[in-house]
């Protein structure tokens, strides 16, 4: 347990910070799932709308610090290239 008054504030201030990262990570799930679903389907202009709205959010949460660059680069990339196999 924290013993001084900057510790406690900053654990208050972790907590925060994980709720709001968790909660993005979580939505950047979601986004990414539906894209996985409509490539699943094999629909191509859904895939396609999809991966239009889950690229801001993939590249939001890099910029928010929740993901790293090059792992969003990676997943972007391969979404797209399995896109366009369809």
């Amino acid at each position: 347990m924290a013993n001084h008054k900057s510790a406690e504030k900053r654990i208050r201030q972790t907590e925060r910070r994980t709720a709001v990262n968790r909660a993005r990570v979580s939505r950047i799930r979601t986004f990414v799932k539906k894209v996985e679903t409509a490539i699943a389907t094999g629909d191509k202009s859904a895939a396609a709308d999809a991966f239009k709205e889950a690229q801001p959010e993939l590249m939001r949460g890099v910029s928010k610090g929740v993901l790293h660059r090059n792992t969003v680069s990676r997943k972007l990339s391969r979404l797209s290239s399995r896109i366009k196999a369809l």
